[in-house]
This record gives C-alpha cells, structure tokens and sequence, in this order.
C-alpha cells in the first residue's frame, strides 16, 4: 500500500480505502478460486496494483470516458485504475468465468460503481471505447485482430484514442510492423527493480503498419 502512496500521493481516503482492501480481499478469494499465484499475492501491490497503476503515469482518463479491460484475469489492470479514476467507466472482460467471478466479488467488496464485467471472448462484446487496456494477453498482431472496431473516433484525451498495453523484455519485433507505437518504459516513473523491463506500449487508433 505504501508503494501506491508513494507515486499516488494525492489520493483520497476513499480511494486509500479501497487500495488497503484489494489485499485481503484477494488473499481470500485467491484461496478459494486461484486466479494470482501466491508468490504475486505477496507482492501484489508491487507486482499487480502498482504495475496496472503504470498505465496512468501515460494518461490520465476524463470522467466519462469509456475503458475497455481485455482478458482482465483477476481484474488486472482494471480494478486499480477504476478505484483511481471513479468518475471513468470501465468494462472488464474476460473468457475464463471463474476470473470474472472473483473480479465481481472484489468489485462488489470495494463498492466500485463504474465497472462492468462481462465472460466472453472479447470478439463478442459491442460497443466503442475511448482506449483499450490489458496485460501482455497476446502478441500485438493478434491482440489487434480481437479487438478490430472497438476504439471510438472522437478522441478527447492528450493521447490520441488508441490501446495502452503492459508488456515486458523486448519488443522490437513485435512492434516492429506499427511505426507509430510509443514504448513508455515504467523503470521512466518507478524506481523499483521489478519494473526495469517493463513499459506501456502506445498505440493510436489510426496506427501505421
């Protein structure tokens, strides 16, 4: 928890609140329905809250903007960034029920009003977003194809409207068909030794190939 305050320092009690309780409320549902491994259940703010919060130190999200979470797991990075921006909408979707069901459940513990879930493939859910969020779920081109259509057009953000992906190592070949991806190096903004290999990959709706 003091590893959120230390690079969120102007939170609310509210919000702090909430951070506090994502620790024993996945500590206990991970005991029922394992969806973080133990080792990251003791490490989760540095490993999970901390690292989704990433996304954040590259846009800030407006109240009432729209947030597609693809293959959310155990609500990663969408539960940490809905605490951090109430006002913001967020639609967590995942293919695996049992995830989705302890995404609920700790959504339901910390109150949160602006997420929605759903359990599907995210091929099968409507709908436009400001920008698409997820965690390393598949390589760039195949993460694309998934998410075909779903980045509105109007773009009311610093940043263009686009996806913000939390990947790892080296992407250069990934990458290397989108000449107008940005990589956001997170070891930039957290100086803790966890995150000298990770980045937020920028991608704006109209890319280049």
């Amino acid at each position: 928890m003091e590893l959120v305050e230390k690079y969120f320092p102007n939170l609310s009690e509210d919000q702090k609140n909430k951070f506090f309780k994502l620790q024993e409320l996945y500590h206990d549902w991970n005991l029922k329905i394992n969806v973080v491994s133990r080792k990251d259940i003791d490490e989760l703010y540095l490993r999970h809250v901390l690292h989704s919060l990433g996304i954040a130190k590259v846009q800030n999200f407006l109240p009432g903007a729209s947030i597609l979470d693809v293959g959310t797991g155990g609500g990663f990075p969408g539960i940490p960034l809905a605490i951090l921006y109430p006002e913001t909408n967020f639609h967590l979707v995942d293919s695996i029920g049992k995830k989705i069901k302890v995404v609920n459940e700790v959504v339901e513990g910390l109150g949160l009003k602006n997420v929605h879930t759903t359990n599907a493939r995210v091929e099968e859910v409507p709908g436009h977003y400001d920008f698409i969020v997820s965690r390393a779920v598949a390589v760039m081109p195949t993460f694309m194809h998934w998410i075909k259509g779903k980045i509105a057009k109007e773009s009311r953000h610093e940043l263009k409207n686009g996806i913000l992906y939390l990947k790892g190592g080296d992407l250069s070949e990934e990458l290397a068909d989108y000449r107008t991806a940005v990589i956001y190096d997170l070891q930039d903004f957290f100086e803790e030794e966890f995150y000298e290999t990770k980045k937020v990959v920028y991608l704006p709706l109209k890319y280049k190939k």
